[in-house]
């Protein structure tokens, strides 16, 4: 196996980035010693965001939200947009 390359010290995270853009870390770790971490305390972040949609799609999606055949039903057609995001 080729011996692993050592890592430069860099002077900021901008020497850092132009770094990698030119280098590949396979020279420099060793990948098939990593281990998989989990990070419990992080929140996901998000970001408000705002959109316009005609009138005649809000009704329809309040309608479809309160369905009963709906998985939502009960539940705000602003739940029911974002479940039809993720769904694709």
């Amino acid at each position: 196996m080729k011996k692993k390359l050592v890592l430069p010290k860099f002077k900021n995270e901008d020497a850092e980035r132009k770094f990698w853009d030119t280098h590949s870390s396979v020279d420099y770790f060793d990948w098939s010693k990593a281990a998989n971490v989990i990070f419990p305390n992080l929140k996901p972040s998000s970001t408000p965001i705002s959109i316009r949609l005609p009138n005649y799609m809000i009704s329809e999606l309040k309608v479809k939200a309160n369905s009963k055949r709906s998985l939502l039903t009960g539940t705000p057609y602003t739940r029911h947009i974002l479940s039809s995001c993720y769904a694709g």
